[in-house]
């Protein structure tokens, strides 16, 4: 797979991962008590920072998908922005503060994807004219 078409299906991974961050995130802040029952121990924090970039992600996905070079200036801070927020996130966690193990996942996942998507991008807008 040419890292050209890599890009454009981790685009739209991005995307999807995006809107369902949105829908996700969204219901445990907004959809009651139930939602927050339902979700444990959220960190509040890192609740509203990926709902908000579950946003992010949809402009950075389709930014990348219009090979527009904005788009890995996006990637790039979505992965700065997830690490700095897994790293307050392990701080929170070393205090003793209450957490999901699947936040843990959920963090790594994240972290890991932008990464890769942010390295691959700045590569191709390096590499090619087409991308302005």
């Amino acid at each position: 797979m040419k890292p050209n078409r890599l890009l454009q299906w981790l685009a739209v991974a991005a995307l999807i991962f995006g809107l369902l961050t949105i829908v996700s995130g969204g219901r445990v802040l907004f959809g009651g008590a139930q939602a927050r029952d339902e979700a444990g121990n959220i960190v509040p924090f890192v609740l509203w920072f990926n709902f908000v970039a579950g946003f992010v992600y949809v402009a950075a996905g389709a930014a990348l998908l219009s090979a527009w070079r904005g788009g890995a200036r996006l990637a790039l801070f979505l992965a700065v922005s997830t690490v700095l927020v897994c790293l307050a996130f392990m701080a929170h966690v070393v205090s003793g503060g209450a957490y999901e193990m699947r936040t843990v996942g959920a963090l790594s996942i994240r972290a890991l994807f932008w990464i890769v998507i942010a390295a691959l991008a700045l590569r191709a807008a390096k590499a090619t004219s087409v991308w302005s």
